[in-house]
C-alpha cells in the first residue's frame, strides 16, 4: 500500500533480502492470510510494519503485476495496491513484525515524487510513480 503524508511524500521501507543481500525500498505490504480480503491485509500490514493506523488505507485499489524475488523465491502475479493518507509524516514503528522481518527491515523514509522517479537505490515495484498516479486518479470522484 502507498502511504502518503500531507506534503505528498510516500513512505517506503528499506529491506535487505536475506537470500542474496540485495537492499531495496518498498512500500508496506505483504501476503494475504487465509480468508482475508486485500483491503484487510493492506490495513493489517501497514499497522504491523509501521505502527500507523490501519484506517488510513482506503479503497479502491489498483491491481499491479509484480515480478520480484525475495529470499530465494520468485513471485510473479497480481498484487493489489491501496492508497492511505496520514495526517503527519511519522513512523511509530512496527508492532507486529515477524522474526524474518525484524532482521531484514533496515529503516524507513518519506520520498518525494521526484525522488521516486530517480531513486538512489532500487525501488520495488519500479513503476511506483505510475501506481501512485493511478491510485490518486482512482480515488477522485
Amino acid at each position: 500500500m502507498l502511504c502518503v503524508d500531507p506534503r505528498g511524500r510516500v513512505l517506503l521501507l528499506r529491506w535487505r533480502d536475506p537470500g542474496d543481500g540485495t537492499v531495496f525500498w518498498e512500500p508496506p505490504g505483504g501476503g494475504l492470510e487465509p480468508g482475508e480480503s486485500h483491503i484487510a491485509a493492506a490495513r493489517r500490514e501497514l499497522q504491523e510494519e509501521t505502527g500507523l493506523p490501519a484506517d488510513v488505507v482506503r479503497e479502491p485499489g489498483v491491481v499491479v503485476h509484480r515480478d520480484f524475488r525475495w529470499n530465494g523465491y520468485h513471485f510473479q502475479g497480481p498484487e493489489v495496491f491501496f492508497l492511505g493518507r496520514v495526517a503527519a509524516a511519522e513512523f511509530p514503528g512496527g508492532q507486529g513484525l515477524t522474526d524474518g522481518e525484524t532482521g531484514t527491515l533496515l529503516g524507513y523514509r518519506w520520498f518525494t515524487r521526484e525522488e521516486l522517479a530517480a531513486p538512489a537505490e532500487p525501488v520495488e515495484p519500479p513503476e511506483l510513480p505510475a501506481i501512485l498516479y493511478q491510485l490518486n486518479a482512482a480515488g477522485e470522484p
